[in-house]
């Protein structure tokens, strides 16, 4: 089958009459052996359908120069009365399609077109659906352009009457809920208003909804005010409805047997007196301590910290959820805090190590960041006097790393796995900590972004240049 379209296709494309095609606005010039229009649709691979536009008729015979029209129908699908209806149209407007469909609309009805509210007089969407890229290369110039289907849905309005405490009335919505259809009727509710049935209840004909209405009041209480509705008939029957308590020595006004009337104020005055216990932390102090027997870079936990704890007592006086009044009763230290000490590690035992260079001794090893420069790359110009010069005023090149003197002091001898052997002969504004910036020369440069040991030789350096604690940067969470 699919030889025989190609073949078709050739036909038309090699040779034979020339005719222009247009089919929904996209126009290319074919040429066909075909006697007549409609074999040449066919051979253009156009399956028609009865509501389709053709002009001339699929029976007109071929000669040079015939223009062919074809306007391809869309599908409409109509949801309506619990069923969904299908047709093919040329309609512009909802209301053209809704006619050739046959349905028919009462005065309260809503329309909905793609799922968005619109009307009889909407317009239609452009019928062209695709997105004008041909997915083969012997596409057509329609190829991609079939007529999008538009979706139709009708919500039929019922009548249910309202009764908000004037006269009933009567009104048609197409709410799905009881809420939906008030709100879609502009009623006003308010705060204490009663709806039955429920805001949520689902709507059906003839339903009957009751509102039955609340009175406006102003309450202060606990330093706020506000307005409110209430149905309760008296003062403190409100005031439970809000849920607030009125205990002890508080103070009401008006009196809580008096009936609630229109905009009445209600404001509350509590007395009350308590005793409170403020509790505050006493930090502990952190110290680090040397411990020559222990290995350096090892830290060990001497004694834990412990926050203490200082207390004071009072009693408080509010009027009307304001404190008015405190007196300090006592106070005391009811836990002393508990330093946190750690020690450190001063103790330097020297080891070997296996490279490609040969066993190498050393004195330390430290987790740091690894990254690579070379002059090109080191952000200084090239017309700087100190280009390709590093901090010592050496020339940069493989050998030479950058480091932080406080962590690694200069003209430190270094082992990096991967790199080699090192000498600290640089610094840099953004090498810091347990940083290493590997220098390379420009034309040997090998990018670096990881974590490494790195290995520093022996001897060590007496141990008033030795940093002990090496700072916790960077982290291996701001690095990766």
């Amino acid at each position: 089958m699919a030889f025989a379209l190609f073949a078709a296709a050739d036909r038309v494309i090699v040779g034979g009459v020339p005719v222009t095609v247009t089919v929904d606005g996209h126009t290319e010039a074919v040429r066909s052996y075909r006697a007549d229009v409609g074999q040449l649709l066919a051979d253009l691979g156009l399956r028609l359908r009865p509501e389709d536009r053709v002009k001339p008729a699929p029976d007109t015979p071929l000669r040079p120069g015939l223009r062919v029209s074809v306007q391809r129908a869309r599908l409409g699908l109509i949801h309506a009365d619990g069923a969904t209806d299908s047709l093919y149209s040329h309609a512009n407007t909802l209301g053209d399609l809704l006619a050739e469909a046959d349905v028919q609309l009462a005065e309260h009805d809503a329309l909905y077109l793609d799922g968005a509210e619109a009307s009889v007089q909407s317009v239609l969407p452009a019928p062209d659906g695709g997105s004008g890229e041909q997915l083969f290369a012997r596409g057509r110039a329609w190829t991609g352009h079939d007529p999008r289907e538009v979706r139709v849905s009708l919500r039929r309005a019922v009548p249910i009457t309202v009764d908000d405490g004037s006269v009933p009335y009567t009104i048609f919505t197409t709410a799905e809920t009881v809420g939906e259809a008030l709100v879609g009727e502009e009623l006003t509710l308010y705060l204490g208003d009663r709806v039955q049935p429920s805001l949520g209840s689902r709507i059906h004909a003839g339903m009957r909804v009751v509102v039955e209405r609340s009175t406006p009041i102003i309450v202060s209480a606990d330093r706020r005010t506000f307005m409110t509705r209430t149905r309760a008939k008296t003062v403190g029957d409100a005031l439970v409805e809000l849920g607030v308590i009125v205990a002890g020595s508080d103070r009401v006004t008006p009196a809580l047997d008096q009936a609630a009337t229109d905009n009445m104020r209600i404001r509350l005055v509590r007395v009350d007196e308590t005793t409170q216990v403020e509790r505050q932390p006493i930090p502990y102090q952190f110290i680090m301590v040397p411990d020559d027997n222990l290995e350096i870079d090892s830290q060990r936990l001497v004694q834990d910290g412990r926050e203490g704890e200082y207390r004071k007592r009072f009693r408080v006086v509010y009027e009307d959820s304001v404190e008015s009044s405190r007196d300090l009763l006592d106070e005391w230290v009811a836990a002393r805090p508990v330093t946190r000490t750690v020690s450190y590690g001063r103790k330097i035992v020297s080891r070997t190590l296996d490279t490609p260079d040969g066993p190498l001794s050393y004195w330390r090893k430290v987790r740091m960041y690894a990254t690579a420069y070379s002059p090109a790359r080191s952000g200084t110009p090239a017309s700087a006097p100190w280009y390709g010069r590093t901090r010592l005023g050496w020339t940069l090149r493989k050998g030479i790393v950058a480091v932080d003197p406080k962590v690694v002091p200069l003209q430190t001898k270094l082992y990096v796995p991967g790199y080699g052997l090192a000498q600290a002969g640089d610094t840099g504004g953004g090498v810091r900590g347990r940083w290493v910036d590997l220098g390379y020369e420009d034309q040997d440069f090998s990018n670096w972004y990881w974590w490494v040991d790195v290995y520093i030789l022996d001897p060590p350096p007496p141990p008033s240049s030795v940093l002990w604690v090496l700072p916790n940067y960077p982290t291996f969470r701001d690095r990766g």
